[in-house]
């Protein structure tokens, strides 16, 4: 996770705490009952929308949530690349409209770029991304924790026939 993106969900996870407290001192039950509700959105964040890893098996790129799997069939993968915040802006354009999470643990949902449309993403840093690109499906920005690692290893098991 970047310092960036770290010092923010660290803000966001103390804004519930701050929100119950000053609901306490003021006696204000909505104030506390929007804490709870942003406690509980965090939860589901959490638990359905933050990668914890990827892995790489013989047949499937598998992104392990903490309550569910996404298996991506190696199949479908036809190119990987690793980029930096430079690289990503050169192929995908400056300008990027987010549908989904950004701020807790990273950014997740679908992005939308001037120069390469849309995408889904899975990131926690905005250097060392990787993009999956595949035959069905749209592109996969994703930020493992060893980028090289990955690709390497993705691409050793598309060759072998996954």
């Amino acid at each position: 996770m970047s310092p960036l993106i770290r010092g923010l969900t660290i803000a966001l996870l103390l804004l519930p705490i701050v929100l119950l407290g000053v609901a306490f001192v003021l006696q204000n039950v909505s104030l506390a009952g929007i804490a709870v509700l942003l406690a509980l959105l965090y939860a589901g964040v959490w638990l359905g929308c933050r990668p914890v890893y990827f892995r790489v098996t013989d047949r499937h790129l598998v992104i392990v949530f903490p309550v569910w799997r996404r298996v991506i069939p190696l199949a479908t993968i036809t190119q990987t690349q690793l980029l930096n915040l430079d690289q990503f802006q050169q192929r995908c354009g400056h300008l990027a409209l987010r549908i989904g999470v950004a701020g807790l643990w990273g950014g997740f949902g679908w992005l939308w770029t001037n120069k390469a449309g849309w995408l889904e993403f899975y990131v926690s840093r905005a250097d060392q991304m990787v993009l999956v690109e595949r035959s069905v499906h749209l592109p996969l920005l994703i930020t493992p924790q060893s980028p090289d690692y990955f690709i390497d290893v993705l691409g050793a098991r598309r060759d072998q026939g996954g």
